[in-house]
């Protein structure tokens, strides 16, 4: 596979509190760590992956909304975040206002992925954090990606929301995007005490095999203190557990795709 061959990652659920901005911030950084050019795109009105990125939403005078709706360009829009080692496209509540108006649009689904059309060859991953809602913000997102990385807490209800999200991921496949496809299920806020956290992954196991990654992540304090510092978990504490979690799951990405070829 040839270096600008970018591999652009969703990373959805449908819920909120999972750990869904914790892994696309940390992922990002840990990929970073690997001598990855990765970008994140942060499609989520709330922010909190610009935030975490240490990028201040509120003080931004173009973000992810003004790409998508054409009244900004990439360079424009694009911020380094310093203490992840990655490239971030902002957002803040302005991302609402532009879901209103993607709507009267004739390529609404398509916006996101016209625009990273044309950025994909700078890097070698592109991560994108999706809203916890099914939205038109997230639909670009999917049809934008190659596949959908799904975070997800062991718990008894969380399998009846995967099955909802795959539902919505093969539902995208079939009309809009049919390369789409399952990157891997996460377990995340992981407790090996717990019995039901070894029932759920059993299950997991079932349906998705090899789908699941081997890695899961911890709770861990200092995973969960570093977004209020604006840091990256890595940037945080490199030596905590949260922050090891991390780094094995992007060597493990890495691994598998090179695999893949």
């Amino acid at each position: 596979m040839s270096q600008t061959h970018s591999r652009v990652i969703a990373i959805a659920n449908q819920k909120g509190g999972v750990g869904k901005t914790t892994t696309a911030v940390n992922t990002a950084a840990s990929l970073a760590s690997y001598a990855k050019r990765v970008l994140l795109v942060d499609m989520d009105p709330q922010g909190n992956a610009t935030m975490g990125s240490g990028i201040d939403k509120n003080g931004r005078e173009q973000t992810v909304a003004d790409l998508l709706l054409g009244s900004a360009s990439f360079a424009e829009v694009v911020v380094r975040s310093e203490s992840g080692g990655y490239d971030l496209l902002p957002a803040n509540g302005d991302l609402v206002a532009a879901d209103v108006q993607l709507i009267q649009r004739v390529d609404r689904q398509q916006q996101l992925a016209t625009l990273l059309s044309e950025v994909a060859d700078q890097y070698d991953y592109i991560l994108i954090d999706c809203p916890p809602s099914l939205n038109l913000l997230t639909v670009n997102a999917l049809v934008a990606a190659q596949s959908v990385l799904i975070t997800m807490q062991c718990e008894y209800f969380a399998l009846e929301g995967l099955t909802d999200l795959s539902r919505t991921i093969s539902q995208i496949g079939r009309e809009l995007n049919p390369a789409l496809r399952i990157e891997g299920i996460l377990r995340t806020m992981y407790d090996q005490r717990a019995g039901l956290t070894g029932a759920v992954s059993d299950q997991l196991y079932k349906f998705f095999g090899d789908k699941v990654y081997r890695t899961a992540i911890p709770r861990n304090v200092r995973l969960a203190e570093a977004p209020s510092h604006g840091l990256p978990c890595l940037a945080y504490d490199r030596g905590s557990k949260g922050a090891l979690a991390y780094l094995a799951l992007a060597d493990e990405m890495i691994r598998r795709h090179s695999a893949a070829g």
